[in-house]
């Protein structure tokens, strides 16, 4: 069946009142960014819904791109008929026929939003149902679960009949409830956490801690990597902040005592981040942290840790089992990446034995013996920012001015 539009549906957004078209029109635009590749598509979009005109490309593509498309609860492929009941029911024959194998069943769902159409609903589920029989040899009718769901919406414009719902990524769309960092290491549980937080609509950028000699170039590709895969989730591009971290963390193993390093390590890296997110006009700090999961994530050691900002600090996997966690590491493609076996710096210098209920009086008193602040400061200025997009080699921020 030659399809010659998609149908989106929004989910989440039509619980929006007034400031419902400001998360459709931001719906819209990573719609039209995810959809660049095809330059002949058209996209419609009203309070309800949303449609893709495909205008001759191709819909297996698109639809593999709507897929990953936050703010989409579900979609379906389509065909616009005139508000005509033979027209209606010769298209629904048409499109039945095409998918139809021996032996399966049907039911037609007809839903009249606009109710000065001649039929009502179960009118025009008769209707369409009768003539299906009729011309469909073999085919029965399963209300309960049917193996074709002809869906049928009458629209004051036209009527619009669908075979499939695929079901769409969810919650809200890019970037339309404001911009957080994330700090991103190499492991597991920060890119699910990116995803999670892009899901809610934010639009993150990341930070990375790189301590040279002690973490390798491939340590930095794996994080690169890692965002490539997190761009390609936000259907556009994100910006990758690494921080030198080597004379900061090496400051910290002197100064402070093995037990202690873990916690003010922690915190020095949420002070350059919140100092990055100043910079950057950023509102919140991501993190990977699942409470309880080591020695840094208790409630004891978020509570130290914590005394650095007053800026919120948003924990996506706060109550999730590990086991969880991998499952939709697995399913966002990003678990492969985190499992390749380079070291990042919050891996190296790793206590024996790091406080698991570390006191904020005694990592203060430990931090006050030594001035880290020209030690931040340097760092933030020597942050190095990269573009990164999906699929492309990553380029300096200054790099796209020209």
């Amino acid at each position: 069946m030659n399809y010659d539009r998609i149908l989106i549906r929004y989910g989440e957004i039509s619980t929006k009142g007034r400031n419902r078209n400001k998360f459709v029109d931001k719906l819209r635009k990573s719609v039209r960014i995810a959809l660049t590749p095809f330059p002949n598509i058209k996209i419609e979009a009203s309070r309800d819904r949303m449609y893709v005109l495909l205008n001759g490309e191709n819909g297996i593509e698109i639809i593999k791109k709507l897929k990953n498309i936050f703010g989409i609860q579900s979609f379906s492929p389509a065909i616009k008929v005139e508000r005509e009941m033979e027209s209606i029911k010769e298209a629904s024959l048409t499109l039945v026929k095409s998918l139809y194998l021996e032996g399966q069943t049907f039911k037609v769902t007809a839903k009249r939003s606009d109710k000065t159409f001649d039929l009502n609903t179960d009118e025009i589920n008769n209707a369409i149902g009768g003539h299906l029989l009729t011309n469909i040899a073999g085919i029965k009718v399963d209300v309960r679960n049917p193996d074709i769901n002809l869906r049928v919406e009458v629209r004051k414009e036209a009527v619009y009949l669908s075979c499939e719902t695929i079901k769409g990524a969810g919650g809200l769309p890019s970037e339309s409830s404001g911009k957080a960092m994330l700090m991103l290491s190499g492991g597991i549980d920060s890119p699910v956490a990116g995803y999670m937080a892009m899901k809610r609509g934010l639009e993150i950028e990341a930070v990375h801690f790189f301590s040279p000699p002690f973490t390798s170039e491939r340590a930095k590709e794996k994080v690169i990597d890692l965002s490539k895969k997190l761009a390609e989730m936000a259907g556009g591009s994100i910006k990758l902040h690494i921080v030198p971290f080597t004379d900061v963390q090496q400051a910290i193993r002197e100064q402070v005592p093995e037990n202690y390093t873990m916690t003010s390590t922690r915190r020095m890296m949420l002070r350059i981040t919140d100092e990055i997110r100043k910079k950057q006009e950023g509102l919140a700090i991501i993190t990977g942290e699942s409470l309880g999961q080591v020695a840094s994530q208790t409630l004891e050691s978020m509570y130290a840790i914590n005394e650095v900002t007053n800026t919120p600090i948003l924990r996506p996997l706060i109550s999730m089992d590990k086991t969880d966690i991998i499952k939709i590491a697995s399913e966002i493609d990003t678990l492969e990446i985190s499992n390749r076996p380079y070291e990042d710096c919050c891996t190296i210098f790793v206590p024996a034995s790091p406080k698991t209920k570390p006191k904020r009086e005694k990592v203060n008193q430990y931090e006050s013996y030594f001035d880290f602040e020209p030690l931040i400061q340097e760092a933030v200025q020597e942050v190095e920012t990269l573009v990164i997009k999906p699929d492309r080699e990553p380029h300096s921020e200054f790099s796209e001015l020209f």
